[in-house]
């Protein structure tokens, strides 16, 4: 049995990263085979895989940290209402992967309960330490709060675009036919203001893409706390804004990944 490290933020995003990087090994061995979809929803599906990929990284976490839970999108482990938690996305891009398109990731964030601090944008848990793994480009994004962020270990920054029409925009559509019947509209209107726009997918590859300035912009409507716990705080500490506001939907939000100058330029939601 492993023995239980002594818990420092750095200790942390030291077993964050091999839980990461596990998951994506088991992506990237899979990719080209069949894979065995256990639900389907009118725009979205669940895979075998996405279950085993979740229990991997649970036990490299609860090997080292057995007394932080786990909220993750393949179920819970602990009390999630502790004072810590992990947030866990295993397969970010479950339809892309499951027609073998290599364009997902695994997400993983480490929060902490402050409730003096009604500002955040997760409140009342602020995230700590952000990692997303693409297995299929070898790249990984890591972020510690209050430090900067790293790809690879080379600290990264968000682009500097400072006008919409010069802007790459990526944009979720949403996952029930109601979230794509509303976000449609919303598309529209941002695709004749801003050079391209794209929907590629992984809402964690879309955050990690803006840290690193290939994106300028990324928008949902609707998206769940394991998609965008990790790549928030990548964002924030690569110098962008990571803008979020809660919906009726638990752990459900609106957000807004890009930098100062752009956000101003956005169509607002309806």
């Amino acid at each position: 049995m492993s023995a239980c490290k002594r818990f420092t933020l750095n200790s942390a995003l030291e077993v964050a990263v091999a839980a990461a990087r596990a998951a994506g090994q088991i992506m990237k061995e899979n990719i080209n085979k069949r894979k065995r979809i256990t639900a389907v929803t009118s725009h979205d599906v669940k895979l075998a895989l996405d279950v085993q990929c979740q229990k991997t990284i649970q036990k490299i976490l609860t090997d080292s940290f057995p007394y932080i839970p786990i909220l993750g999108e393949e179920g819970t482990l602990g009390n999630t209402s502790s004072e810590m938690r992990w947030v866990v996305d295993p397969i970010d891009g479950t339809v892309n992967y499951s027609f073998g398109i290599p364009h997902a990731c695994t997400c993983i964030a480490l929060q902490i309960k402050d409730e003096t601090k009604k500002d955040n944008s997760m409140y009342p848990y602020i995230t700590q330490i952000g990692v997303i793994y693409d297995p299929f480009m070898d790249e990984l994004w890591t972020a510690i709060k209050g430090k900067k962020s790293k790809l690879n270990g080379k600290t990264i920054a968000v682009g500097k675009h400072t006008e919409l029409k010069h802007a790459l925009v990526a944009i979720g559509l949403g996952k029930t036919s109601e979230e794509v019947s509303a976000n449609l509209p919303y598309f529209c209107k941002v695709s004749q203001l801003a050079l391209k726009t794209r929907i590629m997918g992984s809402a964690g590859l879309g955050l990690a893409y803006v840290a690193c300035g290939r994106f300028d912009v990324y928008v949902e409507r609707g998206i769940n706390i394991w998609d965008i716990a990790a790549g928030g705080l990548i964002l924030e500490c690569a110098g962008g804004v990571f803008w979020t506001e809660t919906t009726p939907k638990s752990n459900f939000f609106r957000m807004i990944a890009t930098n100062q100058a752009l956000l101003k330029q956005l169509p607002p939601f309806e």
